[in-house]
């Protein structure tokens, strides 16, 4: 079998590639940028001339749906296969998903529901994956541990550098403002459940637009605007504001038991400005190949935070982190025990609280972490693995 892979930058492609190969797929790659997702006569010119030079290639794939792609492909009736790994993504709202060629997989099932009446026979719900069996290849070495044995850690951004709504706050009239500080107070509180969308009217929505640096999307664009101020504003702030409420909690507590003679060390990998936390020992940004597994590796606790725009859905995090083996301490959200077992494969928390008191129970019985942590890996490496994924995929794209 042969695929056209184009690539845009995701950190999924290469091990996605890898597991293409590894099933004996041809890939032939392209590289070239678009320089817009709707239209790039370059890119189009490029991707046509590799679809006919390769007339036996079984479909297009791409990381997230890419209209572009999408409108190249309906002209030469060649499938392609997209998986979205982004929530939200903003290409989804694109009226070319209603393609016949497409085959769109999202890995959150509220983003699936939201999308697939539009093309219901071509638009399917996947959970992440990992690339398990480059993670298994990557050895902890004595320099790793002295480097990054942990308690716990977090690798990722806080979000502030991606939060628009920090960029307008100051502009809103103040019960708009009051308003939204309410919705992420209780949102804040609730695990598994995303009430901010529901929270709004369309109305409101609408008010909020005029004060936002909104883009307004393509003229083929079905543009929900409660939806996108749900996400792109509210869901955004919400996940800068639990990251740092965690970290915080996390490093508060670490300090009280450092003063009972505990020493125990929260890490954080990050490029974002951590200058709103105490207590926690901030380690800069982490490359995601070259960095990320050795410090999985070596952390006793790997703590997950889901992007609240994440509704339902497992994040690429999750499984990395059990691809590498690492016992994963995560936010509840309602797929997961559909996917893990919760006190068997994973940890769940449900509010600080709880987040807090696990931390403790954890660190304080190994074998059991550990045991859990194997659990995790064995589970993810058997059915969830990048290889098992693309071989539903192309089943469920009529491809094999």
């Amino acid at each position: 079998m042969k695929i056209i892979f184009c690539k845009w930058g995701s950190i999924c492609e290469k091990g996605i590639a890898n597991a293409m190969q590894r099933l004996g797929i041809t890939v032939i790659t392209m590289d070239r940028k678009f320089e817009s997702v709707d239209y790039d006569k370059g890119y189009l010119e490029t991707l046509a001339d590799l679809i006919q030079k390769n007339p036996d290639a079984s479909c297009v794939f791409s990381v997230n749906f890419q209209p572009i792609i999408a409108r190249c492909c309906k002209v030469f009736k060649l499938p392609y296969l997209s998986w979205t790994v982004d929530c939200p993504s903003f290409q989804l709202y694109s009226e070319t998903i209603a393609y016949p060629t497409n085959r769109i997989f999202v890995l959150d099932r509220m983003q699936w529901e939201k999308f697939a009446p539009v093309n219901p026979d071509c638009i399917f719900h996947l959970p992440m994956g990992a690339d398990v069996a480059t993670w298994d290849a990557v050895k902890v070495t004595a320099d790793d541990h002295r480097r990054y044995d942990c308690d716990i850690s977090f690798v990722g951004s806080l979000y502030s550098e991606k939060t628009r709504y920090n960029s307008i706050e100051k502009d809103l009239p103040d019960a708009m403002r009051g308003y939204v500080d309410g919705l992420i107070a209780a949102q804040l509180n609730v695990y598994g459940y995303n009430l901010l969308e529901d929270s709004i009217t369309d109305e409101w929505a609408q008010e909020f637009r005029k004060y936002a640096d909104w883009a307004p999307l393509g003229k083929d664009y079905v543009e929900d605007v409660k939806g996108i101020v749900a996400d792109t504003y509210l869901g955004y702030k919400c996940t800068e504001q639990e990251r740092i409420r965690t970290c915080n909690a996390i490093g508060a507590h670490f300090e009280e038991l450092r003063k009972q003679g505990t020493n125990f060390q929260f890490d954080l990998w990050t490029l974002t400005d951590t200058a709103p936390l105490k207590h926690v020992r901030c380690r800069g940004g982490a490359d995601s190949n070259n960095m990320m597994p050795q410090i999985i590796k070596c952390s006793k606790i790997n703590l997950n935070m889901t992007n609240r725009p994440i509704k339902t859905g497992l994040p690429l995090r999750i499984f990395d982190l059990m691809a590498c083996g690492g016992f994963v301490l995560s936010n509840y959200q309602s797929e997961i025990p559909e996917i893990f077992v919760p006190d068997e494969d994973i940890v769940l928390y449900d509010s600080i609280p709880d987040m807090l008191a696990k931390i403790d129970y954890y660190l304080a019985h190994d074998d059991e972490r550990k045991q859990i942590a194997k659990n995790g890996y064995e589970k993810v490496k058997e059915y969830h693995s990048y290889d098992v994924r693309i071989v539903t995929m192309l089943k469920a794209a009529g491809i094999i």
